[in-house]
C-alpha cells in the first residue's frame, strides 16, 4: 500500500458517461457509469485502492460513496484515474450528474482524522464515512429513523469533536470580535452564549458560530465553529485580530447530549448542569478534569454540549451511554433532526453567497448592530433590512411522501422557477417530507402553493413555518 493517496483535493471530471445497463426483474434496469478524473498535483495511487467520492459542493455526509480505482495513469504534472460504478441511489445518482469540467472530491480513508471517540463508534457498530476530513459515524445498527425518533423521545449522544473549539481573549476582545461578526458581543452576559456569523466584505456568510463569554474574565470568549470551516475561521481571527490571543483546542473532545432525557443523563455525571438554561454555559468538573458545558445543541431539543479533555472523552461517553435512555446517534439523524428544527447547515443553506437577512437570520442581529454597522458587508445587510431581500430562506411542506432533496428547483404551480431547495428529506417526527430553500420574496408567504421539480415531476408543496416540529429548549 503506497504511503501517498488522494487527499481531499478537487479532481476535474474528464468523462462521466452511463456506459451500460442490464435488465432486471419487473422491467427494471441496472445502470453503470464510467468516470475519469484528473488529479493535480500527481498522486501515488494503485488500481484496486478505494476512495470515497462525492460531487464538489455537496456537503451532505451521506453522499460520499466508496469506489475502487479501475485504472490509474501518471501524466506529467497530474494523475488520470478511472472508475466504473453502479448507479444505485442518491449518492451515485448525484455523482452521475457531474459534468465534464466540474469537480469531484476523492478522499482516501487513510487520510482521515479521528476523534477521541473513534474506537467507541466502532465498538458500537457504527457505519463510518468521511465528513469534513474526519472518519465519522453516519449511523448505527438501528438506523437513521430509529436514532432520530429516540433522540426526540429520550436522549441521544452525538460526537461533535470534529468541530472547531477555541478561546479568544485579550484587551477589548468583545469590541474587536464585533468587527468580524454582526452579532452583539458587547452586551453578551457572562456565561451566556450567542449565535452569530463571520461575514466577508460583501456580507456573505463565511461561517456560523457560537460565542460564549467565559466566567472569570469579561474579555475571554469560547468559540465553537463548523468542522469544514474551522481552519478558515481561525486563520481569519489570527489575521484580523492579531493583538488577541487565540488558543485553538487540539486535545479536547466535544460531546452533545440531546433530548428530553438529556438533563437526567448529564446530571448523573455533572451535578449542577441542570441549573443552566438555554444558551448558557458554565465551568464544571468530572473526575478532577475541567469540563465546560453549554445548554445548547443542533436538534431543536433540550440538551447540552460538553467540552472536555480528549483523554477523558471515551470513559465519559461510556458512562453517559450506560444510562438506559441514552444511545449513540450518527450524523445522518443529526441532519434530519436539524432539518425538522429549521436550522441551517453550512454549505447547504448558507455559504459565502448568502447573507444573514435572506437566510432569515435577522433575529441574530441586534437593533444596535443593525443601526451602527461596523462589521463586514454592513451596507448590504442594512440595505436588505430596509428594502427587503430579493429572496428568502423558507420552509416547505409536501402533500405526498416523496421527498425533494438539495438542488431541486422550486416552481410556481404553473411551472415558473422561483427558487431552489438547499436541504430536504423525510422528517421522521413529522411522518412526512420537509425541506428548506431560497425562494423569490414575493412567493415567500406561509401557505403559498409551490412545487418542487424532481426528475421531471412536480411535487405539490406549500411554504411553511419553521421549525417543522416545536423546539423544546429550556429557557427557565
Amino acid at each position: 500500500m503506497p504511503k501517498e493517496s488522494p487527499r481531499d483535493t478537487i479532481a476535474t471530471v474528464e468523462r462521466n458517461d452511463r456506459v451500460a445497463s442490464t435488465p432486471q426483474e419487473q422491467g427494471k434496469t441496472r445502470e453503470y457509469g464510467f468516470l475519469r478524473l484528473r488529479i493535480s498535483p500527481p498522486q501515488t495511487i494503485l488500481p484496486g485502492q478505494f476512495a470515497m467520492l462525492k460531487k464538489h459542493g455537496i456537503y451532505e455526509p451521506l453522499l460520499r460513496r466508496a469506489m475502487a480505482y479501475y485504472r490509474v495513469e501518471q501524466q506529467g504534472d497530474s494523475t488520470s484515474v478511472e472508475f466504473i460504478y453502479q448507479i444505485l441511489g442518491r449518492g451515485t445518482g448525484v455523482l452521475a450528474t457531474a459534468r465534464v469540467g466540474e469537480s469531484v472530491r476523492p478522499l482516501s480513508a487513510d487520510q482521515l482524522k479521528r476523534t477521541p471517540l473513534h474506537a467507541l463508534h466502532l465498538e458500537h457498530g457504527a457505519r463510518m464515512a468521511p465528513f469534513a476530513g474526519y472518519d465519522m459515524p453516519i449511523q448505527y445498527a438501528t438506523g437513521v429513523m430509529a436514532e432520530h425518533l429516540h433522540t426526540r423521545e429520550k436522549c441521544g449522544l452525538f460526537d461533535v469533536s470534529h468541530m472547531g473549539q477555541a478561546i479568544l481573549e485579550g484587551p477589548n476582545a468583545a469590541a474587536r470580535l464585533e468587527t468580524l461578526v454582526p452579532g452583539d458581543i458587547l452586551s453578551l452576559g457572562v456565561g451566556r452564549t450567542r449565535y452569530t456569523q463571520f461575514l466577508n466584505a460583501e456580507g456573505g456568510i463565511v461561517d456560523d458560530l457560537m460565542v460564549t463569554r467565559l466566567p472569570g474574565d469579561p474579555e475571554r470568549f469560547f468559540i465553537v465553529c463548523n468542522a469544514a470551516r474551522k481552519d478558515v475561521d481561525f486563520a481569519l481571527l489570527r489575521e484580523k485580530l492579531p493583538e488577541l490571543a487565540l488558543d485553538v483546542f487540539e486535545d479536547r473532545a466535544l460531546i452533545a447530549v440531546q433530548g428530553p432525557k438529556a438533563v437526567e443523563v448529564v446530571e448523573g455525571l455533572i451535578p449542577g448542569a441542570q441549573s443552566l438554561v438555554f444558551m448558557q454555559g458554565g465551568d464544571f468538573e468530572w473526575r478532577d478534569s475541567p469540563v465546560f458545558v453549554t445548554r445548547s445543541g443542533y436538534t431543536g431539543e433540550d440538551g447540552y454540549e460538553i467540552s472536555l479533555p480528549a483523554s477523558q472523552a471515551e470513559v465519559f461517553a461510556e458512562r453517559l451511554l450506560s444510562h438506559p435512555d441514552c444511545l449513540p446517534i450518527g450524523l445522518g439523524a443529526r441532519d434530519s433532526l436539524r432539518l425538522e428544527a429549521g436550522l441551517c447547515l453550512y454549505g447547504h443553506d448558507i455559504d459565502e453567497t448568502t447573507d444573514p437577512i435572506e437566510a432569515n437570520l435577522n433575529w441574530s442581529i441586534s437593533k444596535r448592530r443593525r443601526a451602527e454597522g461596523g462589521f463586514p458587508g454592513a451596507a448590504r445587510i442594512q440595505k436588505a433590512l430596509g428594502e427587503g431581500p430579493a429572496r428568502l430562506r423558507v420552509g416547505l411542506s409536501f402533500e405526498g411522501r416523496q421527498p425533494a432533496r438539495e438542488g431541486a428547483e422550486i416552481a410556481t404551480p404553473d411551472g415558473r422557477v422561483i427558487g431552489k431547495i438547499t436541504s430536504g428529506g423525510f422528517g421522521p417526527s413529522l411522518g412526512a417530507p420537509c425541506a428548506m430553500g431560497y425562494i423569490s420574496r414575493e412567493f415567500s408567504g406561509v401557505g403559498t402553493e409551490v412545487a418542487a421539480l424532481v426528475r421531471g415531476k412536480a411535487l405539490p408543496a406549500r411554504v411553511a413555518k419553521t421549525p417543522f416540529v416545536p423546539n423544546r429548549y429550556f429557557k427557565g
